[in-house]
């Protein structure tokens, strides 16, 4: 039985019924068949996508159907969750389609973050109307309208409820911390960010969904939503990307490998490898740019969209006369051709 992903999911629901989120211990990206098979057959599964609450009564029967065929990992969610009265969820995706519901949109950020598949694998159409805004307390997702008297229950018994954050989007690190990465304030990580091994975000780094670090980097800075960044790049500190939903349109921007963004600066176009952005200056698709060779001279003047992927650009700014000045490097020949045959 063909899969795209699959994953047993515990969720939580409002006071009336709502879902609010779901939390995927162990998605999977293109589920063993039998498996899948197994599955179907336990919770009534007959293909598309498809999110089915099942009860707690039917575990014992779902964690023998996984070691019947050599699941184990996935009996052991199972055996953890017997006796939960949490709302459960077995959540097969047939497809990559634009998803249908909460749960469908929760496994698919999941994958993001698990690092099984990279920003922009997904479809994702649709997902903002299908996630709720929530409150994000310290005892959990909260619905909005619960929360007012959640509070008072709380301080009725001498607690207090705690709310992080009111958002669509929940912190990555309270639905899974992927291995080797290093974060000082977790609350700017949300989930379906895609955090490479050997990424550290600082304290005012910041990481939105479908979009993240490909390797090992240094978060200074904030990595808009669709943004990748590749293997060995920093954000300094202060430093911002330009979303795909912040005026880059259906442009990806992305930051190639061993790429440096200067603190405070901000990129809105396509960086190829190896390219530097002076600190607190920043560039986008239409800035008009005075591209210089390896000599330092003038060749002429482009948007800053026609250079998108070029590798070894260094981007600054001429404190004398306030242009924007590109110096090339090793690439300095090809692309001095490349502008000439413009002109």
């Amino acid at each position: 039985m063909a899969n795209f992903a699959f994953g047993l999911g515990v969720g939580t629901k409002s006071s009336a019924g709502d879902l609010l989120e779901v939390y995927y211990n162990a998605p999977l990206l293109n589920a063993d068949d039998a498996m899948i098979a197994a599955v179907a057959e336990k919770v009534g599964y007959t293909g598309g996508n498809a999110a089915i609450e099942i009860e707690e009564s039917q575990l014992k029967a779902l964690e023998a159907a996984f070691l019947a065929v050599g699941a184990e990992d996935q009996a052991e969610i199972v055996e953890i969750l017997e006796g939960t009265t949490q709302a459960l969820f077995v959540t097969i995706l047939e497809t990559d389609a634009e998803p249908a519901t909460t749960a469908e949109v929760y496994l698919k950020l999941a994958l993001l973050s698990h690092r099984l598949v990279q920003p922009h694998g997904l479809s994702l159409a649709g997902m903002f109307g299908l996630l709720p805004n929530v409150a994000w307390t310290s005892e959990g997702a909260v619905s909005m309208d619960d929360l007012s008297k959640r509070q008072l229950a709380a301080r009725a018994q001498g607690r207090m409820l705690h709310v992080y954050s009111v958002d669509k989007f929940p912190q990555m690190t309270n639905y899974v911390v992927p291995e080797g990465i290093r974060v000082g304030d977790a609350s700017r990580i949300r989930l379906g960010a895609h955090v490479g091994e050997g990424t550290t975000v600082m304290h005012e780094g910041f990481i939105n969904f479908n979009a993240g670090t490909m390797g090992v980097s240094m978060v200074e800075g904030r990595i808009s939503a669709g943004v990748v960044v590749g293997n060995g790049s920093d954000i300094g500190g202060g430093a911002s990307t330009m979303g795909t939903l912040s005026g880059g349109n259906n442009v990806v921007i992305s930051v190639g490998e061993n790429c440096l963004l200067g603190a405070n600066a901000g990129l809105g176009l396509p960086l190829g490898d190896r390219c530097t952005l002076e600190a607190g200056l920043y560039v986008t698709g239409g800035s008009k740019v005075t591209v210089l060779d390896d000599q330092n001279n003038e060749v002429g003047v482009v948007k800053a969209g026609e250079l998108a992927g070029k590798t070894d650009l260094l981007f600054r700014r001429n404190s004398q006369n306030g242009r924007i000045e590109v110096k090339t490097n090793k690439s300095a020949i090809e692309l001095n051709e490349e502008l000439h045959a413009n002109n």
